[in-house]
């Protein structure tokens, strides 16, 4: 009985902070999902991020593999304050100036 009303509480509390974080998350203006986005553009972030610092080269295919996924975390970050992601600005500026060095090249071979 006693592991039941453990149970019970612990799943009470698990609700109750997910109400709270959703509670939060609109009272900051934002959706849910711009939210969860975020969440997955910032992990593709750091992936960019790598790409931009292990590769120097790329080929027209990897570029516009580049260009849109770059994108998508551009997209996904102008939809929330910039007060959550000011710690990943320093990843975001390096792979907004490869995102323009690869559409400034594009524009120039066409």
């Amino acid at each position: 009985m006693e592991i039941a009303t453990l149970i019970y509480i612990l799943v009470f509390v698990i609700f109750g902070l997910v109400a709270f974080s959703i509670m939060q998350i609109k009272l900051s203006g934002m959706n849910v999902k711009d939210f969860w986005t975020f969440i997955k553009a910032n992990e593709l972030l750091d992936e960019l991020y790598i790409y931009t610092k292990n590769r120097n080269k790329l080929s027209p295919q990897e570029q516009i593999i580049f260009l849109m996924e770059a994108e998508k975390v551009f997209n996904a970050f102008e939809k929330v304050p910039e007060l959550l992601w000011e710690e990943e600005y320093q990843k975001y500026r390096e792979v907004l100036n490869k995102y323009k060095d690869i559409k400034m090249v594009r524009w120039a071979s066409n």
